[in-house]
């Protein structure tokens, strides 16, 4: 069997550091991030609200709000550091797991949910938010960012692209495609890899012979790992990486080392393809206790931290009503918006549902 040019990173290698499991601040001089203390409760604050809203939702799915539900738990501070770091003019093209970038670009929980169950195409104005809908189809997003960077370049604006992506979406012909007219235009965009380690049951292992962030260089752009659990880390790196694409320096590719604590997706059962100790491992680097370690070694006292769970509580509340406040939108409806004109096949089709619907309910009319 042939081995590796070379072996992929293990669990000890995690990247740019600049915080670590234990809460040390330490420096990195090729990395360098000067905040304050209330822009580092800001960050932790944007994490503990983005959990909580995460596991209101899975539990709103399993009681039969939602369709479906793809987890963040555990990567709270790669989408949370990556979604700060983005200037208001910047666009962010994701997959249908980065709720704490949508977070970040003020999109709120309801109008994600509305996505979630079906009562919206979208959730959101992407004009309005600068990120674009959820994207389903694995990997298409990299290449909606390379074009949106190729038009920001097109017409001189101070702004870049971001593509966020999954380890899975790099085996993707669609990401290969992106790296290349990125390279070749010094387009500004920046992509971002959350390698959760596990592509649904597939484990990084079976998707590359070579580190991530290092396939960026076959394509001639700059790669780089951080350490995804390390919000500090990774709002350095992003920084760094899209003022480099805003000042015509082309793209990069960041590798966010981190781990997807929860299932793939609601109707996923991780427990069939990986190890409950994996994951204990991995719960010890928790991104959300490593900032509560910093900043109580800060001098941060146990009322702010309370103050932060009651506004936790709020919010939850407020997604409980909002997203049972969401309306059921009419299944026929969504063959209206496939094409600007009626066209005969969409007409058939929605006759088709609409005759299978009365079968249960009744009689109803197409439109």
């Amino acid at each position: 069997m042939s081995q590796p040019l070379i072996d992929p990173p293990g669990q000890d290698d995690p990247g740019v550091q600049l915080l670590t499991p234990g809460g040390r601040r330490v420096a990195d001089p090729g990395h360098p991030l000067d905040v304050d203390l209330p822009t580092v409760q800001g960050l932790l604050r944007d994490m503990t609200l983005l959990r909580r809203f995460d596991s209101e939702a899975t539990a709103l799915q399993r009681q039969g709000e939602l369709g479906l539900w793809a987890s963040c738990l555990g990567q709270e501070a790669a989408q949370v550091g990556a979604g700060r770091a983005l200037a208001p003019a910047d666009f962010a093209f994701t997959s249908y797991r980065e709720h704490g970038v949508a977070w970040c670009r003020g999109i709120r929980p309801t109008q994600m949910l509305r996505f979630w169950r079906g009562s919206a195409h979208g959730g959101w104005d992407p004009r309005a938010a600068g990120m674009g809908n959820y994207t389903v189809i694995i990997g298409a997003q990299a290449l909606h960012a390379v074009g949106y960077a190729m038009g920001i370049q097109r017409d001189g604006a101070d702004a870049a692209a971001m593509a966020f992506f999954g380890d899975g979406a790099t085996s993707q012909g669609d990401v290969a495609e992106a790296f290349t007219f990125a390279a070749v235009s010094s387009a500004p965009v920046v992509f971002f890899c959350q390698n959760n380690q596990w592509a649904i049951s597939e484990p990084l292992s079976r998707q590359t012979r070579v580190p991530l962030w290092q396939r960026a260089h076959g394509f001639g752009f700059p790669g780089v790992r951080v350490d995804g659990n390390d919000v500090l880390a990774v709002l350095a790196v992003t920084r760094a990486a899209l003022a480099q694409a805003r000042a015509g320096g082309g793209p990069t590719l960041i590798e966010a080392f981190t781990y997807r604590m929860a299932a793939h997706t609601t109707s996923d059962d991780p427990s069939r393809y990986r190890d409950a100790a994996e994951v204990d491992q991995w719960r010890a680097r928790d991104p959300l206790l490593r900032v509560e370690r910093y900043l109580r070694a800060e001098g941060v006292g146990d009322a702010w931290f309370d103050d932060l769970g009651a506004e936790a509580d709020d919010l939850a509340e407020g997604i409980r009503s909002g997203a049972r406040a969401l309306p059921d939108t009419d299944p026929l409806a969504v063959f209206d918006l496939v094409y600007a004109e009626p066209h005969p096949a969409m007409a058939r089709q929605q006759a088709e549902l609409a005759a299978h619907l009365a079968s249960f309910t009744g009689p109803r009319e197409p439109g």
